[in-house]
Protein backbone atom coordinates (compact mmCIF):
# COMPACT_ATOMS: atom_id res chain seq x y z
CA UNK A 1 0.00 0.00 0.00
CA UNK A 2 2.84 2.39 0.92
CA UNK A 3 4.56 1.64 -2.37
CA UNK A 4 1.35 2.44 -4.30
CA UNK A 5 0.86 5.73 -2.40
CA UNK A 6 4.50 6.67 -2.94
CA UNK A 7 4.19 5.94 -6.68
CA UNK A 8 1.04 8.08 -6.97
CA UNK A 9 2.65 10.94 -5.06
CA UNK A 10 5.76 10.75 -7.20
CA UNK A 11 3.64 10.78 -10.36
CA UNK A 12 1.73 13.83 -9.12
CA UNK A 13 4.97 15.70 -8.34
CA UNK A 14 6.44 14.78 -11.72
CA UNK A 15 3.24 15.87 -13.48
CA UNK A 16 3.24 19.21 -11.62
CA UNK A 17 6.91 19.77 -12.46
CA UNK A 18 6.31 19.11 -16.16
CA UNK A 19 3.29 21.39 -16.21
CA UNK A 20 5.22 24.23 -14.57
CA UNK A 21 8.02 23.90 -17.12
CA UNK A 22 5.53 23.65 -19.95
CA UNK A 23 3.62 26.74 -18.77
CA UNK A 24 6.48 29.16 -18.61
CA UNK A 25 8.76 27.79 -21.30
CA UNK A 26 6.08 28.45 -23.89
CA UNK A 27 8.56 28.99 -26.72
CA UNK A 28 9.35 25.27 -26.70
CA UNK A 29 5.74 24.39 -27.52
CA UNK A 30 4.87 23.35 -31.07
CA UNK A 31 2.76 25.78 -33.09
CA UNK A 32 -0.89 24.69 -33.27
CA UNK A 33 -2.15 27.24 -35.82
CA UNK A 34 -0.76 29.99 -38.03
CA UNK A 35 -2.58 33.02 -39.41
CA UNK A 36 -1.94 31.92 -43.02
CA UNK A 37 -3.54 28.48 -42.57
CA UNK A 38 -7.01 29.90 -43.16
CA UNK A 39 -6.97 29.04 -46.84
CA UNK A 40 -4.41 31.32 -48.38
CA UNK A 41 -1.89 34.01 -47.64
CA UNK A 42 -4.26 36.93 -48.13
CA UNK A 43 -7.51 35.18 -47.25
CA UNK A 44 -8.47 36.55 -43.82
CA UNK A 45 -10.59 39.73 -43.56
CA UNK A 46 -7.99 41.14 -41.20
CA UNK A 47 -5.32 40.94 -43.88
CA UNK A 48 -7.63 42.49 -46.47
CA UNK A 49 -8.47 45.37 -44.08
CA UNK A 50 -4.77 46.02 -43.51
CA UNK A 51 -4.07 45.82 -47.25
CA UNK A 52 -6.85 48.32 -48.02
CA UNK A 53 -5.45 50.72 -45.41
CA UNK A 54 -1.98 50.41 -46.94
CA UNK A 55 -3.38 51.00 -50.42
CA UNK A 56 -5.21 54.15 -49.28
CA UNK A 57 -2.04 55.45 -47.66
CA UNK A 58 -0.14 54.78 -50.88
CA UNK A 59 -2.70 56.70 -52.94
CA UNK A 60 -2.54 59.56 -50.46
CA UNK A 61 1.24 59.70 -50.70
CA UNK A 62 1.03 59.67 -54.50
CA UNK A 63 -1.41 62.57 -54.44
CA UNK A 64 0.74 64.56 -52.05
CA UNK A 65 3.91 64.13 -54.09
CA UNK A 66 2.46 65.95 -57.06
CA UNK A 67 5.56 67.90 -58.11
CA UNK A 68 9.02 69.14 -57.07
CA UNK A 69 7.65 72.17 -55.20
CA UNK A 70 5.10 70.06 -53.30
CA UNK A 71 7.78 67.50 -52.49
CA UNK A 72 10.07 70.19 -51.10
CA UNK A 73 7.30 71.66 -48.92
CA UNK A 74 6.38 68.21 -47.62
CA UNK A 75 10.02 67.49 -46.83
CA UNK A 76 10.42 70.73 -44.86
CA UNK A 77 7.18 70.09 -42.98
CA UNK A 78 8.31 66.58 -42.05
CA UNK A 79 11.66 67.85 -40.84
CA UNK A 80 9.91 70.36 -38.56
CA UNK A 81 7.64 67.63 -37.18
CA UNK A 82 10.45 65.10 -36.68
CA UNK A 83 11.57 66.17 -33.14
CA UNK A 84 8.00 66.03 -31.85
CA UNK A 85 7.42 62.65 -33.48
CA UNK A 86 10.59 61.26 -31.93
CA UNK A 87 9.50 62.43 -28.47
CA UNK A 88 6.07 60.83 -28.97
CA UNK A 89 7.68 57.60 -30.11
CA UNK A 90 9.96 57.44 -27.07
CA UNK A 91 7.09 58.21 -24.68
CA UNK A 92 4.83 55.63 -26.35
CA UNK A 93 7.48 52.88 -26.19
CA UNK A 94 8.34 53.53 -22.54
CA UNK A 95 6.05 55.35 -20.10
CA UNK A 96 3.01 55.17 -22.39
CA UNK A 97 3.17 51.41 -22.84
CA UNK A 98 3.91 50.82 -19.16
CA UNK A 99 0.87 52.83 -18.11
CA UNK A 100 -1.51 51.47 -20.72
CA UNK A 101 -0.41 47.83 -20.57
CA UNK A 102 0.93 47.27 -17.02
CA UNK A 103 0.32 43.54 -17.35
CA UNK A 104 3.27 43.32 -19.74
CA UNK A 105 5.74 44.46 -17.07
CA UNK A 106 8.04 41.75 -15.76
CA UNK A 107 7.52 42.70 -12.10
CA UNK A 108 3.73 42.59 -12.50
CA UNK A 109 3.84 39.14 -14.09
CA UNK A 110 6.27 37.93 -11.43
CA UNK A 111 3.92 39.09 -8.67
CA UNK A 112 0.92 37.42 -10.35
CA UNK A 113 2.76 34.18 -11.14
CA UNK A 114 1.18 32.08 -8.34
CA UNK A 115 -2.31 33.21 -9.38
CA UNK A 116 -1.59 32.49 -13.05
CA UNK A 117 -0.35 28.98 -12.26
CA UNK A 118 -3.37 28.27 -10.06
CA UNK A 119 -5.82 29.70 -12.62
CA UNK A 120 -4.35 27.72 -15.49
CA UNK A 121 -4.35 24.49 -13.46
CA UNK A 122 -8.06 25.07 -12.74
CA UNK A 123 -8.86 25.56 -16.43
CA UNK A 124 -6.93 22.43 -17.42
CA UNK A 125 -8.14 20.09 -14.67
CA UNK A 126 -11.64 21.28 -13.76
CA UNK A 127 -12.81 22.44 -17.19
CA UNK A 128 -10.57 20.20 -19.34
CA UNK A 129 -9.22 23.20 -21.22
CA UNK A 130 -7.01 22.95 -24.27
CA UNK A 131 -4.00 25.25 -24.45
CA UNK A 132 -2.65 26.18 -27.87
CA UNK A 133 0.01 28.36 -29.44
CA UNK A 134 -1.03 30.52 -32.39
CA UNK A 135 1.26 32.60 -34.61
CA UNK A 136 -0.09 35.98 -35.74
CA UNK A 137 0.84 37.73 -38.99
CA UNK A 138 3.46 39.84 -37.20
CA UNK A 139 5.20 36.70 -35.92
CA UNK A 140 4.03 37.05 -32.32
CA UNK A 141 3.12 33.80 -30.56
CA UNK A 142 -0.29 34.03 -28.88
CA UNK A 143 -1.09 31.95 -25.82
CA UNK A 144 -4.71 30.68 -25.88
CA UNK A 145 -7.01 28.49 -23.79
CA UNK A 146 -10.15 26.80 -25.17
CA UNK A 147 -12.89 25.11 -23.16
CA UNK A 148 -15.40 23.08 -25.21
CA UNK A 149 -18.96 22.91 -23.90
CA UNK A 150 -20.67 21.64 -27.05
CA UNK A 151 -21.41 18.26 -25.47
CA UNK A 152 -22.92 19.62 -22.26
CA UNK A 153 -25.87 17.74 -20.79
CA UNK A 154 -29.26 19.43 -20.78
CA UNK A 155 -31.06 21.37 -23.51
CA UNK A 156 -30.22 24.88 -22.30
CA UNK A 157 -26.61 23.99 -21.49
CA UNK A 158 -26.18 22.34 -24.88
CA UNK A 159 -27.56 25.35 -26.72
CA UNK A 160 -25.21 27.66 -24.84
CA UNK A 161 -22.29 25.31 -25.36
CA UNK A 162 -22.72 25.52 -29.13
CA UNK A 163 -21.90 29.22 -28.92
CA UNK A 164 -18.28 30.26 -28.51
CA UNK A 165 -17.43 33.36 -26.47
CA UNK A 166 -14.03 34.82 -27.39
CA UNK A 167 -12.80 36.87 -24.44
CA UNK A 168 -10.69 39.99 -24.92
CA UNK A 169 -9.04 40.87 -21.61
CA UNK A 170 -8.26 44.29 -20.14
CA UNK A 171 -4.85 45.86 -19.69
CA UNK A 172 -4.10 43.89 -16.51
CA UNK A 173 -6.13 40.84 -17.52
CA UNK A 174 -4.87 37.34 -18.26
CA UNK A 175 -7.11 34.51 -19.40
CA UNK A 176 -5.92 32.48 -16.40
CA UNK A 177 -7.57 34.89 -13.92
CA UNK A 178 -9.62 37.25 -16.12
CA UNK A 179 -13.04 37.56 -17.67
CA UNK A 180 -12.84 34.10 -19.33
CA UNK A 181 -14.39 32.57 -16.21
CA UNK A 182 -17.64 34.56 -16.59
CA UNK A 183 -19.01 33.04 -19.84
CA UNK A 184 -17.39 29.73 -18.92
CA UNK A 185 -19.32 29.41 -15.68
CA UNK A 186 -22.45 30.61 -17.51
CA UNK A 187 -22.28 27.48 -19.67
CA UNK A 188 -20.79 28.77 -22.94
CA UNK A 189 -17.81 27.40 -24.81
CA UNK A 190 -15.03 29.90 -24.22
CA UNK A 191 -11.74 30.87 -25.87
CA UNK A 192 -9.32 33.15 -24.05
CA UNK A 193 -6.05 34.66 -25.23
CA UNK A 194 -3.32 36.82 -23.74
CA UNK A 195 -2.13 40.13 -25.16
CA UNK A 196 1.30 40.09 -26.86
CA UNK A 197 3.88 40.34 -24.09
CA UNK A 198 1.51 38.89 -21.46
CA UNK A 199 2.40 35.54 -19.81
CA UNK A 200 3.04 33.02 -22.62
CA UNK A 201 2.41 35.43 -25.51
CA UNK A 202 5.44 37.05 -27.13
CA UNK A 203 5.93 40.53 -28.58
CA UNK A 204 4.85 43.95 -27.29
CA UNK A 205 1.27 45.07 -26.58
CA UNK A 206 0.42 47.78 -29.09
CA UNK A 207 -2.97 48.29 -30.81
CA UNK A 208 -1.90 46.81 -34.17
CA UNK A 209 -0.27 43.81 -32.47
CA UNK A 210 -3.47 43.25 -30.48
CA UNK A 211 -5.50 43.41 -33.71
CA UNK A 212 -3.23 40.82 -35.33
CA UNK A 213 -3.60 38.61 -32.27
CA UNK A 214 -7.40 38.63 -32.17
CA UNK A 215 -7.46 38.08 -35.95
CA UNK A 216 -5.57 34.78 -35.69
CA UNK A 217 -7.67 33.77 -32.66
CA UNK A 218 -10.88 34.13 -34.69
CA UNK A 219 -9.38 32.23 -37.62
CA UNK A 220 -8.34 29.47 -35.21
CA UNK A 221 -11.89 29.28 -33.82
CA UNK A 222 -13.38 28.97 -37.31
CA UNK A 223 -10.84 26.82 -39.13
CA UNK A 224 -9.51 24.57 -36.37
CA UNK A 225 -12.14 24.47 -33.63
CA UNK A 226 -15.00 24.24 -36.14
CA UNK A 227 -17.34 27.03 -34.96
CA UNK A 228 -19.54 28.85 -37.43
CA UNK A 229 -18.95 32.60 -37.64
CA UNK A 230 -22.52 33.37 -36.56
CA UNK A 231 -22.06 31.22 -33.43
CA UNK A 232 -19.11 33.29 -32.19
CA UNK A 233 -19.69 36.04 -29.62
CA UNK A 234 -17.05 38.61 -28.73
CA UNK A 235 -16.74 39.67 -25.09
CA UNK A 236 -14.48 42.66 -24.47
CA UNK A 237 -13.70 43.87 -20.96
CA UNK A 238 -12.20 47.33 -20.35
CA UNK A 239 -9.28 47.84 -22.78
CA UNK A 240 -10.36 44.63 -24.49
CA UNK A 241 -13.21 46.64 -25.99
CA UNK A 242 -10.76 47.89 -28.62
CA UNK A 243 -9.79 44.43 -29.89
CA UNK A 244 -13.39 43.20 -29.63
CA UNK A 245 -14.74 46.08 -31.75
CA UNK A 246 -11.85 45.75 -34.22
CA UNK A 247 -12.71 42.09 -34.71
CA UNK A 248 -16.44 42.86 -34.92
CA UNK A 249 -16.06 45.42 -37.72
CA UNK A 250 -13.56 43.15 -39.51
CA UNK A 251 -15.86 40.10 -39.23
CA UNK A 252 -19.37 41.66 -39.46
CA UNK A 253 -21.03 38.20 -39.66
CA UNK A 254 -20.08 37.45 -36.03
CA UNK A 255 -23.06 36.53 -33.86
CA UNK A 256 -22.94 39.24 -31.18
CA UNK A 257 -20.76 41.70 -29.30
CA UNK A 258 -20.72 42.29 -25.52
CA UNK A 259 -18.65 45.21 -24.18
CA UNK A 260 -18.13 45.37 -20.43
CA UNK A 261 -16.77 48.45 -18.60
CA UNK A 262 -15.26 49.93 -21.75
CA UNK A 263 -15.07 53.43 -23.24
CA UNK A 264 -15.62 55.35 -26.46
CA UNK A 265 -12.12 56.79 -26.85
CA UNK A 266 -8.89 56.52 -24.85
CA UNK A 267 -7.96 60.22 -25.00
CA UNK A 268 -10.36 61.62 -22.32
CA UNK A 269 -9.24 58.92 -19.88
CA UNK A 270 -5.56 59.58 -20.64
CA UNK A 271 -6.00 63.32 -20.09
CA UNK A 272 -7.68 62.59 -16.75
CA UNK A 273 -4.62 60.90 -15.23
CA UNK A 274 -1.80 62.92 -16.82
CA UNK A 275 -0.60 66.42 -15.79
CA UNK A 276 -2.34 69.28 -17.59
CA UNK A 277 1.01 70.63 -18.74
CA UNK A 278 1.42 67.44 -20.79
CA UNK A 279 -1.84 67.84 -22.70
CA UNK A 280 -0.34 68.45 -26.16
CA UNK A 281 2.12 65.58 -25.77
CA UNK A 282 -0.62 63.23 -24.52
CA UNK A 283 -2.96 64.10 -27.40
CA UNK A 284 -0.26 63.59 -30.00
CA UNK A 285 1.05 60.35 -28.47
CA UNK A 286 -2.41 58.82 -28.10
CA UNK A 287 -3.49 59.74 -31.61
CA UNK A 288 -0.28 58.47 -33.22
CA UNK A 289 0.41 55.33 -31.17
CA UNK A 290 -2.60 54.40 -29.00
CA UNK A 291 -5.63 55.52 -30.99
CA UNK A 292 -8.16 53.20 -29.36
CA UNK A 293 -11.17 54.48 -31.30
CA UNK A 294 -13.70 52.03 -29.85
CA UNK A 295 -16.84 54.02 -30.77
CA UNK A 296 -15.77 54.46 -34.39
CA UNK A 297 -15.16 50.73 -34.77
CA UNK A 298 -18.37 49.80 -32.96
CA UNK A 299 -20.49 51.79 -35.41
CA UNK A 300 -19.09 49.68 -38.25
CA UNK A 301 -20.45 46.44 -36.77
CA UNK A 302 -24.07 45.72 -37.82
CA UNK A 303 -24.85 42.90 -35.37
CA UNK A 304 -26.43 42.76 -31.89
CA UNK A 305 -24.60 44.80 -29.24
CA UNK A 306 -24.84 44.91 -25.45
CA UNK A 307 -22.96 47.51 -23.41
CA UNK A 308 -22.48 46.73 -19.70
CA UNK A 309 -21.98 49.85 -17.59
CA UNK A 310 -20.69 49.45 -14.05
CA UNK A 311 -22.32 51.98 -11.76
CA UNK A 312 -19.28 52.19 -9.45
CA UNK A 313 -16.65 52.20 -12.20
CA UNK A 314 -13.72 54.33 -11.07
CA UNK A 315 -11.65 53.88 -14.24
CA UNK A 316 -13.92 54.80 -17.17
CA UNK A 317 -15.33 57.88 -15.44
CA UNK A 318 -13.65 61.28 -15.73
CA UNK A 319 -15.15 63.02 -12.68
CA UNK A 320 -15.68 62.35 -8.99
CA UNK A 321 -19.02 63.20 -7.39
CA UNK A 322 -18.78 66.08 -4.92
CA UNK A 323 -21.53 64.55 -2.77
CA UNK A 324 -20.09 61.12 -1.91
CA UNK A 325 -16.59 61.31 -3.46
CA UNK A 326 -17.41 58.31 -5.67
CA UNK A 327 -17.19 57.98 -9.45
CA UNK A 328 -19.75 60.22 -11.17
CA UNK A 329 -21.81 57.94 -13.40
CA UNK A 330 -22.72 60.90 -15.61
CA UNK A 331 -19.07 61.12 -16.72
CA UNK A 332 -18.77 57.41 -17.56
CA UNK A 333 -17.33 57.14 -21.09
CA UNK A 334 -19.67 54.23 -21.74
CA UNK A 335 -22.43 56.86 -21.96
CA UNK A 336 -20.78 58.44 -24.99
CA UNK A 337 -20.22 55.00 -26.48
CA UNK A 338 -23.95 54.26 -26.29
CA UNK A 339 -25.01 57.65 -27.66
CA UNK A 340 -22.63 57.44 -30.62
CA UNK A 341 -23.88 53.94 -31.45
CA UNK A 342 -27.56 54.96 -31.30
CA UNK A 343 -26.93 58.18 -33.20
CA UNK A 344 -25.32 56.20 -36.02
CA UNK A 345 -27.89 53.39 -36.12
CA UNK A 346 -31.04 55.48 -35.53
CA UNK A 347 -30.24 59.06 -36.65
CA UNK A 348 -33.91 60.15 -36.88
CA UNK A 349 -34.65 59.00 -33.35
CA UNK A 350 -31.45 60.60 -32.01
CA UNK A 351 -31.77 63.59 -34.36
CA UNK A 352 -31.04 66.38 -31.88
CA UNK A 353 -27.36 67.28 -32.28
CA UNK A 354 -27.40 68.77 -28.79
CA UNK A 355 -27.75 65.41 -27.03
CA UNK A 356 -24.17 65.96 -25.77
CA UNK A 357 -24.81 69.68 -25.36
CA UNK A 358 -25.66 72.34 -27.95
CA UNK A 359 -23.09 74.56 -29.65
CA UNK A 360 -23.11 78.29 -30.31
CA UNK A 361 -20.61 80.96 -31.22
CA UNK A 362 -19.35 83.60 -28.81
CA UNK A 363 -16.83 86.09 -30.09
CA UNK A 364 -15.92 83.89 -33.05
CA UNK A 365 -15.27 80.84 -30.83
CA UNK A 366 -17.46 77.77 -30.71
CA UNK A 367 -18.80 77.20 -27.19
CA UNK A 368 -20.56 74.16 -25.78
CA UNK A 369 -23.73 74.52 -23.71
CA UNK A 370 -24.88 71.92 -21.18
CA UNK A 371 -27.49 69.42 -22.34
CA UNK A 372 -31.11 70.41 -21.76
CA UNK A 373 -34.41 68.69 -22.24
CA UNK A 374 -36.09 69.84 -25.43
CA UNK A 375 -39.56 68.53 -26.31
CA UNK A 376 -39.58 66.26 -29.32
CA UNK A 377 -35.89 65.46 -29.36
CA UNK A 378 -34.79 61.88 -28.75
CA UNK A 379 -31.43 62.60 -27.17
CA UNK A 380 -32.90 64.14 -23.97
CA UNK A 381 -34.62 61.03 -22.52
CA UNK A 382 -31.54 58.91 -23.27
CA UNK A 383 -29.40 61.41 -21.35
CA UNK A 384 -31.86 61.38 -18.46
CA UNK A 385 -31.75 57.60 -18.31
CA UNK A 386 -27.93 57.58 -18.40
CA UNK A 387 -27.88 59.72 -15.25
CA UNK A 388 -29.72 56.99 -13.33
CA UNK A 389 -27.43 55.02 -11.02
CA UNK A 390 -29.88 52.38 -9.74
CA UNK A 391 -32.97 50.45 -10.94
CA UNK A 392 -35.36 52.71 -9.02
CA UNK A 393 -34.10 55.82 -10.84
CA UNK A 394 -34.17 54.01 -14.19
CA UNK A 395 -37.80 53.03 -13.64
CA UNK A 396 -38.70 56.60 -12.69
CA UNK A 397 -37.31 57.90 -15.99
CA UNK A 398 -39.28 55.29 -17.95
CA UNK A 399 -42.50 56.22 -16.14
CA UNK A 400 -41.87 59.90 -16.81
CA UNK A 401 -41.67 59.36 -20.56
CA UNK A 402 -44.39 56.65 -20.55
CA UNK A 403 -42.40 54.19 -22.64
CA UNK A 404 -44.63 51.64 -24.42
CA UNK A 405 -42.36 48.65 -25.12
CA UNK A 406 -44.94 46.86 -27.28
CA UNK A 407 -45.41 49.87 -29.54
CA UNK A 408 -41.64 50.38 -29.87
CA UNK A 409 -41.06 46.75 -30.86
CA UNK A 410 -43.94 46.87 -33.33
CA UNK A 411 -42.62 50.09 -34.92
CA UNK A 412 -39.10 48.72 -35.29
CA UNK A 413 -40.30 45.38 -36.66
CA UNK A 414 -42.52 47.15 -39.16
CA UNK A 415 -39.60 49.22 -40.43
CA UNK A 416 -37.37 46.15 -40.62
CA UNK A 417 -39.93 44.23 -42.67
CA UNK A 418 -40.08 47.10 -45.16
CA UNK A 419 -36.33 46.79 -45.72
CA UNK A 420 -36.62 43.19 -46.84
CA UNK A 421 -33.30 41.38 -46.64
CA UNK A 422 -31.30 44.62 -46.65
CA UNK A 423 -31.43 45.66 -42.99
CA UNK A 424 -28.02 47.29 -42.58
CA UNK A 425 -27.71 50.49 -40.54
CA UNK A 426 -28.40 53.39 -40.38
CA UNK A 427 -32.19 53.10 -40.12
CA UNK A 428 -34.51 56.03 -40.86
CA UNK A 429 -37.18 54.77 -38.47
CA UNK A 430 -38.89 57.47 -36.39
CA UNK A 431 -39.10 60.09 -39.09
CA UNK A 432 -42.90 59.88 -39.32
CA UNK A 433 -43.80 59.69 -35.61
CA UNK A 434 -44.77 62.34 -33.07
CA UNK A 435 -42.12 63.97 -30.86
CA UNK A 436 -43.39 62.04 -27.82
CA UNK A 437 -43.11 58.72 -29.64
CA UNK A 438 -39.60 59.60 -30.73
CA UNK A 439 -38.66 60.15 -27.10
CA UNK A 440 -40.06 56.76 -26.20
CA UNK A 441 -38.12 55.08 -29.00
CA UNK A 442 -34.88 56.70 -27.87
CA UNK A 443 -35.35 55.56 -24.29
CA UNK A 444 -36.44 52.06 -25.35
CA UNK A 445 -33.33 51.63 -27.54
CA UNK A 446 -31.02 52.93 -24.81
CA UNK A 447 -32.40 50.36 -22.35
CA UNK A 448 -32.05 47.52 -24.85
CA UNK A 449 -28.44 48.34 -25.75
CA UNK A 450 -27.09 49.03 -22.26
CA UNK A 451 -27.32 47.17 -18.96
CA UNK A 452 -26.30 48.59 -15.59
CA UNK A 453 -24.44 46.40 -13.11
CA UNK A 454 -23.67 47.46 -9.55
CA UNK A 455 -19.94 46.75 -9.50
CA UNK A 456 -16.52 48.38 -9.61
CA UNK A 457 -14.25 48.26 -12.64
CA UNK A 458 -11.92 45.52 -11.41
CA UNK A 459 -14.44 42.95 -10.16
CA UNK A 460 -15.35 40.04 -12.42
CA UNK A 461 -18.85 39.94 -13.85
CA UNK A 462 -21.03 37.27 -12.23
CA UNK A 463 -22.19 34.43 -14.53
CA UNK A 464 -25.87 35.39 -14.13
CA UNK A 465 -25.02 38.97 -15.19
CA UNK A 466 -23.56 37.81 -18.52
CA UNK A 467 -26.25 37.72 -21.18
CA UNK A 468 -26.64 37.88 -24.93
CA UNK A 469 -27.54 41.21 -26.59
CA UNK A 470 -31.10 42.09 -27.50
CA UNK A 471 -32.26 41.05 -30.97
CA UNK A 472 -35.27 42.51 -32.72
Amino acid sequence: MCIICFTKALGHVFKTYLRANYNFEFRSWPVDFRWDEAGGKDSSPGHRAASQTTAREGLLRSALHGGPRTTQCNYLRKMKQLPGQLVCYMVAHSLGRWLLYPGSLYLMQKALLPLLVKGQARLLEEFHGKRAKLVARDGNEIDTMFVDRRKSSGMEEEQRGKQLVICCEGNVGFYEVGCLSTPLEAGYSALGWNHPGYAGSTGLPFPQNDANAVDVVIQYAICRLGFRVQDIILYGWSLGGYTATWAAKTYPELGALVLDATFDDLLPLALKVMPKSWTKLVVRTVRQHFNLNVAEQLCRYPGPVLLIRRTEDEVTTTRISAVDQLADIRSNRGNELLLQLLKYRYPEVMSWEGEAGGRHRVGGLQKKTPPRSVPGKGGAPARHWLRASNPRQEEAVCRRFEVDDDWCVSKLQGYKSCLGGEDSFPWRVGKDVTPRRRQQLALFLARKHMKNVEATHWSLLLPNEFQMPWKL
